[in-house]
């Protein structure tokens, strides 16, 4: 059996616990992005962002960084990324995104790291997905404005993509879904910007053929007509379908049988969920969790797959009635959400996700005084699973809360 040793693991505690911060602020972070074909201050960095000092401790595989440690492909990756024509030509809030995009995009790998004692390989998966969630921490507790947080959250996520995309994916979706679907979360032109910045920021001695793959995967998003805006479909239906996987042609229309509106919340606890549906449910029915524990008499935590079930079948029984309604939860992670989402399409339903978010000391002061089970401790601990909604999720994506001023120049 092999034995993966884990480095730096407690690093990523210390993050969501928010102790790795010292005081990182958005002036701060604004200060410190390098002017195009200068070199990044990284002391000053290293002491807002502590979070990047156990990059330098942090082994990667040979193979594909020749460079060494995290850190040093780090450096090397950010001063590329200011040498690059897009970042001169970019305004400031998107070199301040393609700045951060470059110094966090490893930021997991320290506590992503597992070598195998037996043949010494290095490998550090998922460090792509955990790296957006750990990028979204760090930004959300120094106050960056939500559209710029999730622009560089979602880039991260998806660095490696132009690698490899021209070759589709294990699910089978072709290179031309990918990179419309890519579109309605990101700016393609910066995903490319990112991805070749972090292939001329290495040594590898198949540098060139990976820059010939994003030269591609650019000119596709060109002939998709979706390299600087979202992919056009038809209507969101279309979108939707297309995105679960229905034969149909993107720019085409097509009968769609009415069934229930439905709108599903999303955000951390204490964020106001049921604030708004006090103002806007108009008599719909809610479902949730919190709803059904209450319900079935149980606390924050105990037997959550009765809760689970029973909220199911309410949600089943309104959509074979074609009735609205609310489906009031946390929806924290896509896989969590995607199950909800699944079943709500299943059913044809048109859904709408309402995304809420409050600064961290607000969540905290208002779970204090709430009558609940929950405590600040265990929504501290939700943190590692805390990916925000994005708009190829659902028919209608709203952001509300601290995201709603940046809402409408998000994707």
């Amino acid at each position: 059996m092999i034995h993966e040793e884990m480095i730096e693991a407690a690093n990523l505690a210390s993050l969501r616990s928010g102790s790795s911060l010292r005081g990182a602020h958005y002036a701060n972070l604004l200060d410190c992005v390098a002017a195009p074909g200068h070199t990044p201050d990284w002391k000053a960095l290293q002491d807002l962002l502590p979070a990047l000092l156990p990059l330098a401790r942090t082994p990667q595989a040979p193979r594909y960084h020749g460079e060494g440690d995290v850190w040093t492909h780090t450096q090397m990756v950010t001063e590329a990324m200011c040498s690059l024509p897009d970042y001169a030509a970019a305004c400031a809030e998107r070199r301040f995104t393609l700045f951060y995009a470059a110094l966090l995009h490893d930021i997991a790998k320290p506590a992503c790291t597992r070598i195998d004692p037996a043949t010494g390989h290095i490998g550090q998966p998922a460090h792509s997905a955990h790296g957006a969630i750990d990028a979204r921490i760090i930004l959300w507790r120094s106050g960056v404005p939500f559209a710029l947080r999730e622009a560089i959250c979602r880039l991260i996520f998806a660095h490696q993509m132009p690698f490899f995309a021209l070759h589709g994916n294990r699910a089978g979706h072709s290179t031309e879904f990918i990179v419309s679907r890519l579109s309605h979360a990101l700016c393609i032109r910066d995903l490319a910007a990112l991805a070749e910045a972090d292939m001329r920021g290495r040594v590898y001695a198949e540098v060139e053929e990976v820059l010939l793959e994003i030269e591609l995967f650019r000119e596709l998003a060109r002939e998709e007509g979706c390299f600087d805006t979202p992919r056009r479909f038809a209507d969101p239906r279309v979108r939707m379908r297309y995105f679960n996987g229905a034969d149909l042609h993107p720019d085409y229309e097509y009968h769609h049988e009415p069934g229930s509106r439905v709108t599903v919340l999303s955000g951390l606890p204490a964020t106001g969920k049921n604030t708004w549906i006090a103002h806007n449910s108009a008599g719909r029915p809610v479902v949730g969790f919190d709803d059904a524990r209450e319900a079935l008499g149980l606390k924050h935590g105990e037997n959550d797959g009765r809760a689970a079930h029973y909220a199911v079948e309410q949600a089943k029984s309104l959509l074979r009635a074609k009735a609205p309604f609310i489906w009031n939860a946390t929806h924290l992670s896509r896989q969590m959400r995607g199950k909800t989402l699944d079943l709500l399409y299943a059913y044809g339903a048109e859904v709408e996700v309402v995304y809420l978010e409050a600064p961290e000391n607000i969540i905290l002061a208002r779970n204090t005084k709430r009558d609940t089970t929950l405590k600040n401790e265990a929504i501290l601990h939700m943190l590692h699973r805390w990916e925000v909604v994005q708009p190829d999720e659902a028919d209608h994506v709203c952001y509300l809360g601290q995201a709603a001023a940046e809402s409408k120049t998000l994707r």
